[in-house]
């Protein structure tokens, strides 16, 4: 584990809309995120846990208080070393499976055979390599959140987030994409943070943070054995 953290919220929140309309989705919330930290976010849906993983990401600008990146370096590379996994896999429908994933690395000017080497490595941690010539209109929804979870890899990041991934997929499909983000996250000394609503992934992470009506509770407690 690094001696500073990744990433460090202090007294953040987020407030969308404005007057009485106003809604609170994260009320004053401070914690930080270290490398090798496997933490599952908790909570019923609309408790904010999607938002707290958005202002973690840089994603979402905070109403009061600040998210600072001591372990990530400066913009450019922080973009580069945050990987998130959204609850829809957002595959653009033009390019084929091995294209999707590949597309971060073309942006980022990462240079041949190791965007090719990466791509396959990634997919098929995931066990979707025998896709990568598909279109996303070819898969099901399951496996588009493999492909997603894939591009994220392929990226190698230090932060890997992760909304909801086996949100679509079966509990021995979604067991196995924790095996793969479990496995590929220890290879990368990356933290890996999960929000959820699935027990078994849950018990699978040692750091359980829960959030309700914006306020975040922290606790750790040994994972189950991977």
């Amino acid at each position: 584990m690094s001696a500073g953290p990744l990433v460090v919220c202090d007294d953040v929140a987020r407030t969308f809309g404005t007057g009485p309309s106003a809604v609170v989705a994260v009320h004053g919330t401070s914690c930080g995120v270290h490398s090798g930290d496997r933490i599952a976010i908790a909570g019923p849906s609309g408790s904010g846990k999607s938002t707290l993983l958005h202002l973690l990401a840089g994603l979402e600008i905070p109403t009061r208080g600040s998210v600072r990146w001591p372990g990530l370096g400066d913009d450019e590379k922080r973009a580069r070393d945050i990987g998130v996994v959204f609850q829809s896999p957002s595959l653009i429908p033009a390019l084929d499976v091995g294209e999707n994933a590949e597309l971060p690395l073309v942006i980022a000017g990462v240079e041949e055979p190791a965007r090719s080497e990466r791509v396959a490595e990634a997919l098929a941690v995931v066990g979707v390599e025998d896709l990568a010539a598909k279109l996303p209109e070819e898969i099901s929804g399951g496996q588009a959140q493999r492909v997603a979870v894939a591009r994220v890899l392929a990226q190698r990041p230090r932060l890997l987030l992760a909304d909801e991934p086996t949100g679509q997929l079966d509990h021995g499909a979604g067991q196995r994409l924790m095996d793969a983000l479990l496995a590929a996250t220890g290879h990368l000394d990356a933290a890996l943070v999960v929000t959820t609503h699935d027990n078994a992934v849950i018990e699978r992470l040692a750091t359980r943070w829960t959030m309700h009506e914006g306020r975040l509770h922290t606790t750790a407690t040994p994972a189950v054995p991977s």
